[in-house]
């Protein structure tokens, strides 16, 4: 509908001497000034040396039976156009979204084409950290919103599995030893992220223990000292373990998993073939940033010791990923702190491969900090992206532990509804800005939160489940019909443009904040009518915009990679 009026106004200027470059459609803040508003008026009026109502009023003129679905056109303010759709247009909405289900909202703007996606990236020998948890529910978020718009989407995941934490680490253990066998692998993981925070810690404090990690990360390297060798495939194996645990109960799939081993030597022959881009310097390997952008600055690509540093790392990954799919598009979420260091080494990129380099988007967002100001876990650890989320369901499990469901049930509701909180409050922001995270207002079943959209899509469910047990759905459904209009059907028609809007911006907040207005009217919705009344003509349409919403919250859900549970 939208493009539809657009192109009508585009039409109705060139009647009136316009080309119009660009047209501004929204949709007004207050929906008692129509459904769609333009200053489209106020942009051209200069053209025609005329007020801008005077040209709102000629363009209203043009517009005047043209838009089978416009019930009425009002000119208001100084100049701005309103547009109100007419009864039909959205009850033919609400058919529309049952009869496409799942499709619902999908456009095919990316039809053909080629997206990686690559996210999460968290460091085997390190523990998940909240950065972790934050780049996995931005990347996931990404990643369905593209594949809704049509594209074939991969998704791949970047490792840190050699440099200096995996040598902290690999030392740690050898001073304290593995271990007990018979820890989960959960337990396993979070003793070597113990080692290697302790080794952190010592590595900063002795000149004499810091050449010794430095020895044991360069025969990592080597792959040179069988007993390093063995503790190293153990950890790397435990930790990648845990990291699969965390995946699952994330919702998150990958199709590659790419390991800074494997990359650094494809990367080292790229600085090596290219010696007027990469320069030696005081015995390490360095690129120019700042000849080639005034911005950019100098960073080392192969160090004193001849080891590759994560610059040459990613060189080798970009080579990596393009070779093996043809990608039309290359996408990396990371934090901000990144931004700098990615754009050094993709100005590198650009000298070498110029195509690949055109082909390539950072994405980046910001910190998160706690609304408390404690920094630790509920068992009074340091505050990790896994803690987070453990702690995120446990509280569920608590709010949910005297409902009547089984245990099997109270699981996966405190599963699903635990992520929600964590991944809401990530993606609700806009990218970029940092997010101050509360435990309590997360999990709230009412107010802007995960659990609220979920909790109202299951009551939605528990409406539609009542009157099929009733009996309701076996009503006359041939002539669906509604006294008026309300806000709710106001608000589902826009869900394909805001989809599109999220896409074009690659911000998932635009369906989050869509989502809990929706479910904000719904529950106004609920509150003010009779649903369920087989005394009313109205109620089998009702019925069905109750479906509808439903089929709304949940394929928009799915895009923040949320699950709507059955029961809450």
């Amino acid at each position: 509908m939208k493009e539809k009026i657009i192109e009508q106004i585009k039409i109705a200027l060139g009647n009136l001497g316009i080309e119009a470059e660009s047209i501004l459609l929204e949709h007004p803040a207050d929906m008692k000034m129509g459904d769609y508003s333009t200053n489209v008026a106020m942009m051209y009026a200069k053209k025609l040396t005329i007020n801008p109502r005077e040209l709102a009023e000629k363009i209203k003129t043009e517009l005047e039976n043209k838009i089978p679905e416009i019930e009425q056109i009002e000119v208001a303010g100084a100049g701005f156009i309103n547009f109100y759709l007419n009864k039909s247009f959205f009850q033919n909405s609400t058919k529309e979204i049952l009869d496409k289900k799942e499709a619902w909202g999908r456009n095919e703007i990316l039809n053909g084409k080629k997206i990686m996606v690559e996210y999460t990236d968290p460091n085997p020998f390190k523990p998940f950290h909240i950065g972790h948890l934050m780049t996995n529910a931005i990347g996931e978020s990404i990643s369905r919103i593209i594949a809704f718009c049509g594209a074939d989407v991969i998704c791949a995941n970047y490792q840190g599995d050699v440099g200096p934490h995996v040598a902290k680490a690999i030392y740690g253990l050898l001073k304290v030893g593995l271990p007990e066998e018979n820890l989960s692998v959960t337990q396993k993981a979070q003793y070597i992220g113990r080692c290697y925070s302790d080794a952190s810690t010592l590595y900063e404090e002795s000149d004499i223990i810091k050449k010794e990690i430095d020895i044991i990360n360069k025969k990592i390297y080597e792959r040179s000292d069988e007993k390093i060798n063995e503790v190293y495939d153990w950890g790397r194996s435990i930790t990648l373990d845990a990291f699969e645990e965390l995946y699952k109960i994330l919702g998150t799939k990958f199709k590659y998993y790419f390991f800074e081993s494997v990359m650094a030597p494809i990367g080292l022959e790229i600085v090596k073939n290219n010696p007027t881009i990469y320069e030696e310097s005081n015995g390490a390997i360095v690129f120019h940033g700042e000849k080639y952008d005034p911005k950019l600055h100098t960073r080392v690509f192969i160090n004193s010791a001849g080891l590759p540093t994560y610059e040459t790392k990613e060189l080798g990954l970009t080579k990596t990923k393009f070779e093996k799919e043809n990608l039309d598009l290359s996408i990396v979420v990371t934090a901000t702190e990144q931004t700098d260091y990615m754009r050094v080494v993709e100005k590198s990129i650009s000298l070498i491969y110029p195509d690949t380099a055109s082909k390539m988007k950072h994405i980046t967002h910001g910190m998160m900090r706690f609304a408390s100001g404690k920094m630790s876990s509920r068992k009074g650890n340091v505050v990790t992206g896994e803690s987070l989320i453990r702690d995120s369901i446990e509280i569920v499990e608590e709010k949910v532990k005297d409902r009547d469901f089984s245990e099997i049930e109270k699981k996966e509701i405190a599963e699903k509804v635990g992520i929600s909180a964590l991944k809401y409050s990530i993606l609700k922001s806009s990218l970029g800005s940092d997010i101050v995270y509360d435990f309590e207002k997360s999990i709230s079943f009412e107010g802007d939160s995960g659990p609220y959209l979920q909790y109202t899509a299951v009551r939605a469910k528990s409406i539609l489940k009542k009157a099929v047990d009733q009996g309701f759905d076996s009503l006359e459904n041939n002539n669906l019909e509604n006294k008026e209009i309300t806000n709710l059907e106001k608000l589902l028609y826009r869900f394909p443009e805001v989809v599109s809007h999220s896409y074009e911006n690659l911000e998932p907040h635009h369906i989050a904040n869509f989502l809990t207005e929706l479910a904000s009217s719904f529950n106004s919705f609920y509150g003010n009518t009779i649903i369920l009344n087989k005394d009313d003509f109205q109620t089998p349409y009702r019925l069905k915009l109750v479906s509808a919403f439903y089929q709304t919250m949940k394929n928009g859900l799915n895009l923040l990679g949320i699950e709507t549970p059955d029961k809450m």
